[in-house]
């Protein structure tokens, strides 16, 4: 009797990516805008998320996937709820190049030998996350019209009041998934060894 589990079903790279991806839109529908899913209102991963599936994922199908399940949510919410949709101008639009900078440092780290390398993983989340940040405040400010528009200037500085709550929600994440790493790479070390 032959077994259904074979190497070939447990190597399968699109069951595999399709798991990744179930994965962290199961995050991203957690943690994004209108928390439909809990009652809790967990921080946005949006960023975290983004740079996992460059990672893990890496091909611009998933991206855009990712990015159309982000829309989606955001829409939805703001259909179910009108103050949802403030931010739902032409500067939305700046998502687009602001997550595409976490989905290629995510690639980045997926080249190196040891993507969670403390070094490495630490440099890229911080740096990518600062320009996507800078992306996409500027993005809303210059295109939402909800602003004077009297230049960059003034919009860094409007964003900037931000900045703290974007980039430690975003690092919280980071440090979690860089523990969870260590931790899976440990057990399994540890497995080797027993073996």
């Amino acid at each position: 009797m032959m077994s259904t589990t074979t190497p070939a079903n447990k190597s399968n790279p699109f069951i595999r990516h399709l798991s990744i991806f179930a994965g962290l839109a199961f995050f991203m529908l957690l943690t994004r805008g209108s928390h439909a899913l809990t009652a809790v209102a967990f921080p946005d991963a949006s960023l975290a998320i983004f740079l996992l599936g460059g990672l893990f994922l890496g091909r611009a199908v998933w991206f855009v996937a990712f990015f159309v399940l982000a829309s989606l949510i955001d829409f939805g919410a703001a259909a179910l709820d009108p103050m949802q949709g403030f931010c739902l101008t032409d500067g939305y639009w700046g998502l687009i190049p602001a997550y595409a900078v976490m989905w290629m440092g995510g690639r980045f780290l997926g080249k190196q030998q040891n993507p969670f390398a403390v070094m490495p993983y630490s440099i890229v989340s911080v740096v990518t996350t600062l320009a996507a940040f800078v992306i996409s405040t500027q993005a809303y400010y210059l295109f939402s019209g909800r602003f004077p528009n009297h230049g960059m200037q003034e919009t860094i500085q409007y964003g900037w009041n931000y900045l703290p709550t974007y980039l430690g929600y975003t690092m919280m994440y980071f440090a979690i998934i860089w523990a969870t790493a260590q931790l899976i790479r440990r057990v399994r070390i540890d497995r080797t060894v027993q073996a």
